[in-house]
C-alpha cells in the first residue's frame, strides 16, 4: 500500500552553540486510513518531528515524500499551496480567529484554497460542524463554546478542504476526560473515512494505546515504531 507521507532520515538542528538537534535521521511511513501516535518525554522532539512533516519547518538533512512526491525541492509558496490542498492541522489550543464565529472559522481554509464560492464552502462547513455534533453552534463565536466545542471546530476546520493528512499536536491537552474522549473518538472516525491518515503528537497513554501504530522518540531519535502503519 502505497504511503502518504514517508519520511527519509529527516534531521532538524539549531544553529547554536553548541548545536542542538531537534530531530535526528527519523525514517518511517503513513499509510492511508491509519491513526499514529507520536510519544516519547517532553523535549524529545515530537511536535519537531510533526512541523517537519507538515512542511511549517523545513530539515536540514533527509526527505520528505508527500503521496509519492518529493517536497525538498519546491518553494514556499508551493509548500504552503500543498499544506492547504493536502493537509488539516489541530493543535492543543485551537487558533481559532476570535472574532468569526464558528461557520466562518471552518469556511475560511475554504475561502483561501478558492475551490469552492462562498455559498458552498458555507454549506459544507455547516455540514462538518453538524456532523461533529454541533451543528447547532454555527453563529457562536469561540469566546461563548465550551473547550470541546472549540476543539470540534477546530477539527472541522482541519476537514475543511478534504485534506488526506490530520496532523495533531496534542489536541485533547486542554480538555477535561469527557471532552478528551470526544475528541479522540472523532479522529480515529476522521482516520478511516476517504483514506485519510492522523498524525497525533500526545502524553496521554489511553491515546498511544489505541494508536494503530506509534513512533516512540527520546533525544530527538525514533527508538521504537517507524514502520507503515496498516489500515
Amino acid at each position: 500500500m502505497s504511503a502518504i507521507v514517508e519520511a527519509r532520515g529527516l534531521t532538524r538542528t539549531l544553529p547554536l552553540d553548541p548545536p542542538v538537534t531537534l530531530v535526528d535521521d527519523a525514517s518511517f511511513a503513513i499509510a492511508p486510513g491509519s491513526f499514529t501516535a507520536i510519544v516519547g518525554p517532553s523535549g524529545c522532539g515530537k511536535s519537531s518531528l510533526l512541523y517537519l512533516l507538515g512542511m511549517l519547518d523545513r530539515p536540514d538533512d533527509g526527505t520528505l515524500l508527500i503521496e509519492g512526491r518529493d517536497t525538498t525541492p519546491l518553494s514556499g509558496d508551493a509548500r504552503a499551496r500543498l499544506r492547504l490542498e493536502r493537509f488539516g492541522f489541530i493543535f492543543q489550543f485551537h487558533f481559532l480567529l476570535p472574532e468569526l464565529t464558528a461557520l466562518e472559522n471552518v469556511s475560511l481554509p475554504m475561502r483561501r484554497l478558492g475551490r469552492l464560492d462562498r455559498h458552498a464552502a458555507r454549506d459544507r462547513a455547516h455540514m462538518l460542524l453538524s456532523e461533529l455534533g454541533i451543528g447547532e453552534k454555527t453563529a457562536k463565536l469561540p469566546g461563548h463554546l465550551s473547550g470541546g466545542e472549540r476543539q470540534r471546530v477546530a477539527i472541522a476546520r482541519a476537514l475543511a478542504n478534504d485534506p488526506v493528512l490530520i496532523l495533531a499536536d496534542e489536541p485533547t491537552g486542554s480538555l477535561d476526560s469527557v471532552n478528551s474522549q470526544r475528541v479522540v473518538d472523532t479522529l480515529h472516525q476522521v482516520a478511516g473515512e476517504q483514506g485519510r491518515a492522523v498524525v497525533c503528537v500526545t502524553h496521554d497513554g489511553a491515546i498511544a494505546a489505541n494508536a494503530d501504530a506509534r513512533i516512540e522518540m527520546l533525544d530527538g531519535h525514533i527508538v521504537a515504531g517507524g514502520t507503515m502503519a496498516a489500515s
